[in-house]
């Protein structure tokens, strides 16, 4: 069974989205039910874009959308009269550790900072002992009273530099800034903005991109809102990050030793101590693309991985969570955390007839897993198919004191099953499972358990593959194609994703029901799944209930499980089911519209198109 209708979400989405416009959906239902039965044939797709951890929209489509938002003239004009409004005018002051960059850099730095519209800001400047020159001649070149330098006297790499450099600050707010990056004129003005609008703020982060020595603007990065389980994997917040000054002072600025990592080391420290962090979704910071540039790939400085593993094992030990420090793919980590207890996991199967797929289902269950307390609650929804009831027979003779079944002989509804089948369960955690799934990685019960022990998580789930490796799951993006569409479908099982999101722990606000976890305890506070919604978007529902109660709901990279999709379903091709999926829709777009307008853990430009993180054009 399946509680995504298929897999195809979006694109039906998409087609009920375009009959709406045309008129009301009784009058296309003959187009329709074409249509569906279209829609509903082997899974396809165009293929993705290069498995390079960045977009698919090429840089052609960032041209174009650079022509379409960044600021003209006029735009700025009408920001300098603006923040002569602001009521709260703080200076910020800009760090800069300087060592030995190429002058021409240097000076576009310096003239990045000279030419913000908002003009409260001071240029703290740390001179790293630089062996060349042409640093010291730059640097005395520039006489504005707003910049400050201090000469070291010896090297001390990064973090020493940059707390000299922090020395000279005395404005409410920090910004960091590279000595061979470069601010959007208006960089500081929408800094400025967003604490007039959030004075509560004490972390401000922007989105970014690359920029060549031609002047030429790639690799932008569209980032989420706050996304405090992503940062435990990747620096997202990257650049531009505003800090409330205080605060980075209070802690000691820069740990020494974590250099190659110390602004995620950084940000790790401070954000569990944030009132508020804010996201300005604008591309505000452009870091300098050369070869010896961490911006150009974060592995051609082992260390700075090295030490980005050592911050995240450190953040886990200062917040109380134990834990072990893994590798990813493109200098990112993966948290495996300490299982506090090993407490009885329930997985609830609804199932019915189709008894190859269930023994597939059970066998790798039972022979794979490696957690050792669970149980299995089989949900039987009116099976007549004799191979599929001796299956059933079969694997509770077999696991008397894991397996269980107990009929529901009811019209499908996939959340009446799966809370039905709650009640007949004893565990601490609800594995909820298709029984068209199939375990690929032994330890998976034990990872999602790592996940949903600790009290800020919500839903866990997992990554979900076709048969021939390719993603039928790894997170959901609430919008796409009208409600919600499945993140990087289609892309290959190894490929990065973008900037690395498909092989890093990262938050979304839904994961799919076909394979989640949560505690029964949040399960039972959000009232379990919606029986409205008999088939469709009911896990979408319950994840963004637990959202709503102010839980993080978390997809995991590192357990994968074959789907062998939507086979006892049947095709959604008659009036009555096709009446039922808009009413479906219905709902869900007048509970949830303000989380299907804005879903904070996907960027306002993005597509709403398609699953694959290409630009909204």
């Amino acid at each position: 069974m399946s509680t995504d209708i298929g897999g195809r979400r979006a694109r039906i989405n998409l087609v009920i989205t375009t009959l709406r416009q045309r008129g009301p959906v009784h009058v296309a239902k003959r187009a329709l039910g074409k249509i569906w039965r279209l829609l509903w044939g082997s899974p396809s797709s165009p293929p993705p874009g290069p498995d390079l951890g960045i977009p698919s929209s090429t840089d052609q489509d960032y041209d174009l959308w650079l022509k379409r938002n960044y600021p003209r003239p006029a735009d700025l004009n009408h920001k300098r009269q603006v923040q002569a409004l602001f009521s709260y005018q703080p200076t910020i002051s800009i760090i800069m550790p300087v060592y030995n960059p190429p002058a021409e850099y240097l000076r576009a730095a310096l003239d990045s900072v000279l030419g913000q519209i908002y003009p409260h800001w001071e240029l703290c400047l740390a001179d790293d002992a630089s062996s060349q020159p042409q640093v010291r001649q730059v640097l005395t070149q520039y006489q504005d009273p707003r910049i400050k330098v201090i000469w070291r006297s010896e090297n001390g790499h990064i973090c020493h530099c940059s707390n000299s450099a922090l020395t000279l600050a005395t404005g409410e707010f920090i910004a960091l800034l590279d000595h061979d990056d470069c601010l959007r004129s208006d960089a500081l003005y929408e800094v400025a903005l967003a604490l007039n609008q959030s004075p509560q703020a004490d972390i401000i982060y922007s989105d970014e991109d690359k920029i060549d020595d031609q002047g030429r603007h790639s690799q932008v990065y569209f980032k989420p809102d706050w996304c405090p389980d992503t940062l435990l994997s990747r620096m997202y917040l990257g650049h531009l990050v505003v800090y409330r000054r205080t605060m980075v002072q209070d802690l000691g600025g820069f740990r020494p030793g974590f250099e190659g990592a110390q602004d995620w080391d950084l940000a790790l420290r401070l954000s569990p101590r944030a009132r508020q962090i804010v996201h300005i979704p604008q591309v505000l910071y452009h870091w300098r693309l050369h070869p010896q540039s961490t911006s150009r790939s974060l592995q051609t400085k082992q260390y700075a991985w090295d030490a980005g593993m050592r911050a995240v094992a450190s953040a886990l030990g200062e917040r109380g969570e134990p834990g072990r420090v893994e590798a990813a793919p493109g200098g990112h980590v993966l948290v495996r955390y300490h299982i506090r207890e090993y407490q009885l996991v329930s997985v609830v199967i609804p199932t019915r007839d189709l008894g190859k797929v269930l023994h597939r289902c059970l066998k790798s269950i039972f022979t794979q897993t490696t957690y050792p307390n669970y149980e299995v609650v089989l949900v039987d929804n009116g099976t007549r198919e004799a191979e599929a009831l001796a299956v059933m027979d079969k694997w509770q003779t077999q696991e008397p004191d894991r397996c269980r079944c107990y009929p529901l002989n009811v019209p499908f509804n996939f959340a009446l099953l799966n809370n039905y089948g709650v009640a007949q369960t004893r565990g601490n955690y609800l594995l909820f499972l298709n029984n068209d799934t199939e375990v690929i990685t032994p330890d998976w019960m034990t990872a999602l358990v790592e996940q949903a022990q600790r009290p800020a998580i919500g839903a866990v789930g997992a990554m979900l593959l076709y048969p021939d490796n390719t993603i039928q799951h790894a997170g959901v993006v609430v919008g796409i194609g009208g409600v919600a569409g499945h993140s990087h479908k289609h892309y290959p099982a190894r490929a990065n994703g973008y900037f690395n999101q498909i092989q890093t722990i990262n938050n979304y606000l839904a994961v799919t029901a076909a394979c989640l976890m949560c505690r029964r305890s949040v399960f039972a506070q959000v009232g379990g799944f919606e029986e409205t919604l008999t088939v469709a978007f009911n896990d979408i529902d319950l994840c963004l209930k637990l959202f709503q109660q102010g839980y993080r709901n978390v997809y995991l990279p590192h357990v994968k499980l074959y789907h062998h999709e939507s086979k006892s379903r049947g095709y959604e091709d008659t009036p009555e089911k096709q009446a039922r999926f808009s009413q479906e829709i219905a709902y869900m777009e007048a509970k949830w519209a303000s989380l299907i307008a804005h879903d904070p853990c996907y960027s306002p430009h993005l597509t709403l198109q398609r699953e694959d993180y290409s630009l909204r054009l």
